[in-house]
């Protein structure tokens, strides 16, 4: 019987993370009060930053020093990491970020649930790049799909974003825990030789070696527009465009790997419902109370945010005549709803957000009734 966060370290844990940084901030405090007390005991390295800024920065630091790496933050936090969390994307550092939502902008209600963040998740930083977003629904998922977030980062060197919300974070059930000694996560792949370039790949769905520091490589690491071999260039179109488009499609040609999903009753769905993390559990409850009444109603519930495959979106819209997009914030997913329906069904956003309240199945329910009738 555990709480969201709790199953999160946990999953963390069970994924082989030896090293966690993090500064802290409701409402994902209790993810680092769980690390300060058990790393330690197994091993691990427990680090107390100054601040968010801090906190990204000493993870980069670990993970190239060879620790499997882990923060976690919220709100203003998550805010300011987003440089740092583009450093690791360009230095194709492996490391999981935990981001629980709550209400922003700014302090906003810093106890209270919100999903707003899933655009920053992915395009919170400048320039060109694709960082993996998962979200869980449950404890038993948040466990799993941490797991999942390490697995992904260690086999493609790159940063993966947990999105959580305070619902999820504070919610306690029981979940069932596998043996640990069955959780294979990738290691990274070494140069074979001081040829091997650290920087570059021939084939673009596999990360380069990673060549721990201290090891005897000779490895330079920078933000800056960099060749294979880590040397700046800051000025040549040839460089620049092969590394971005390298990063970019390291992450997007894994997508078979990267997307996961649920939909249930979507084959003869009138009504159909887009959503993700904790928003899910309502629209699963009003599917089921719809289809009492006699309404064919489904659902596509998203594990992964980004990248997306709109392909489970689109054939939902193409069997519906309303597809309804709850979330607790003004709309972020029915962009995404919207660019896949391409004008087959009426798309109905639900933005709901603020006070720590919860979009409840029976609004769900009333808004599918009244789309039906319009």
């Amino acid at each position: 019987m555990v709480t969201g966060n709790e199953a999160i370290a946990e999953g963390a844990i069970a994924a082989g993370c030896n090293f966690y940084v993090g500064y802290p901030i409701t409402p994902s405090s209790e993810i680092m009060h769980y690390m300060a007390e058990k790393l330690p005991r197994i091993g691990g390295v427990f680090f107390q930053a100054e601040d968010e800024l801090a906190a990204i920065n000493v993870a980069i630091g670990a993970s190239w020093g060879g620790a499997r790496v882990m923060t976690a933050t919220s709100g203003p936090g998550f805010s300011l990491m987003q440089e740092g969390i583009g450093y690791a994307v360009m230095t194709e550092t492996p490391l999981v970020i935990v981001n629980v939502m709550r209400v922003g902008p700014a302090t906003g209600q810093a106890t209270k649930p919100a999903q707003g963040d899933l655009m920053q998740a992915r395009w919170g930083r400048h320039g060109d790049q694709a960082v993996p977003v998962l979200a869980p629904e449950s404890p038993q998922e948040a466990f799993e799909l941490t797991v999942k977030a390490f697995a992904v980062a260690e086999e493609l060197r790159v940063p993966v974003i947990l999105l959580s919300d305070e619902f999820i974070a504070h919610m306690r059930e029981v979940i069932e825990l596998p043996n640990y000694e069955s959780i294979k996560i990738p290691s990274r792949r070494r140069p074979k030789s001081l040829s091997e370039a650290p920087f570059g790949s021939r084939d673009p769905r596999i990360a380069p070696p990673m060549p721990p520091l201290s090891e005897g490589y000779y490895v330079l690491v920078t933000g800056s527009t960099h060749n294979e071999w880590g040397y700046r260039d800051t000025r040549s179109f040839e460089t620049h465009y092969k590394l971005s488009k390298r990063l970019w499609n390291k992450v997007w040609l894994n997508i078979d790997k990267i997307f996961e999903y649920e939909a249930r009753y979507v084959d003869d769905a009138e009504v159909g419902f887009v959503a993700f993390g904790s928003v899910a559990r309502s629209v699963k409850m009003a599917v089921k109370i719809l289809r009492e009444k006699g309404i064919r109603a489904g659902f596509v519930r998203l594990k992964t945010l980004w990248p997306l495959d709109l392909k489970p979106i689109r054939s939902l819209c193409s069997m519906c005549k309303v597809v309804i997009v709850p979330e607790l914030s003004l709309g972020q997913l029915v962009l995404d709803v919207e660019r896949a329906n391409e004008g087959n069904a009426k798309v109905i956003n639900y933005g709901k957000v603020g006070g720590g309240e919860p979009i409840y199945p029976r609004e769900l329910v009333k808004i599918a009734l009244e789309g039906l009738k319009s």
